[in-house]
C-alpha cells in the first residue's frame, strides 16, 4: 500500500476488495503437532478466509474479502477475481496476491512420495532433465484500480489487459497437465485481452 501511495487511514470504509490465494495450512499442523490447539487464536488465526478478512478488518474495508486455493495458480486466480470485480464495479480498488511459507515437514515428504519433488532440488522446467519441482517461501501483492479511475499521482507499474481461468479437466492423473486445456486458457486471456499471439514478446511461466 505505502508502494502504491496509499495512506492506510484513507482507505479506512473505502469499497476496496482483498483477495488473497492460499493452499497451505503448515503452522495449523504445526499447532496441532505441539498440542496448542486451545489457544486463543488458533481457528481464526489457521482459517483461510480470515488471512482476507483479517485484512480487511484491520484496514476497515468494505469491498468483497476473498480467500482463494487453487493450489499453485491461487495467487493468479486471486489477482484474476480482483480484475473482475474491480470491472463488475464491486470495489474501486484491490489489494491481491498470495503467501505460501513452508513451515512443517508433512508437505515435503507427501510430494516426495509422489515423486513430485526434484531429488536434485532445483527445476529444470521445459528440459529434458526436469525431474520434479522444488517448494519454496513466498508473499507478492499488487494493488489494482481501474484505468479509468488513475490519477497523477498514481505509478503504474503494469497493465493488465485480460485474463483467463480453466481446469484441465480430466487427463491421464490428478496432477498431469493437459496441452489443450492450457492452450485453451492462453488463447482465452489472449482474446480477451485483445491481443494476437505474434504480438507477445515475453512468456513466463512457473516450473
Amino acid at each position: 500500500l505505502e508502494r502504491a501511495g496509499l495512506a492506510t487511514e484513507a482507505l479506512d470504509g473505502s469499497a476496496t476488495g482483498v483477495f488473497v490465494g492460499l493452499c497451505g495450512n503448515d503452522y495449523y499442523q504445526r499447532l496441532t503437532a505441539s498440542g496448542a490447539l486451545d489457544e486463543r487464536y488458533a481457528l481464526t488465526g489457521n482459517i483461510a478466509s480470515v488471512a482476507a478478512g483479517r485484512l480487511a478488518y484491520v484496514l476497515g474495508l468494505t469491498g468483497p474479502a476473498i480467500a482463494v486455493d487453487t493450489a499453485c495458480s491461487s495467487s493468479l486466480v486471486a489477482v484474476h477475481l480482483a480484475c473482475q470485480s474491480l470491472r463488475a464495479g464491486e470495489c474501486g480498488a484491490a489489494v491481491a496476491g498470495g503467501a505460501n511459507l513452508v513451515l512443517a515437514p508433512e508437505g515435503s515428504v507427501y510430494f516426495s512420495a509422489m515423486h513430485a519433488m526434484s531429488p536434485t532440488g532445483r527445476c529444470a522446467a521445459f528440459d529434458a532433465a526436469a525431474d520434479g519441482y522444488v517448494r519454496s517461501d513466498g508473499c507478492g501483492v499488487v494493488v489494482l484500480k481501474r484505468l479509468a479511475d488513475l490519477d497523477d499521482r498514481d505509478d503504474v507499474i503494469a497493465v493488465i489487459r485480460g485474463s483467463a481461468v480453466n481446469h484441465d479437466g480430466r487427463s491421464n492423473g490428478l496432477t498431469a497437465p493437459s496441452g489443450r486445456a492450457q492452450e485453451t486458457v492462453i488463447r482465452r486471456a489472449l482474446d480477451h485481452a485483445g491481443i494476437r499471439p505474434a504480438a507477445l514478446v515475453y512468456v513466463e511461466a512457473h516450473g
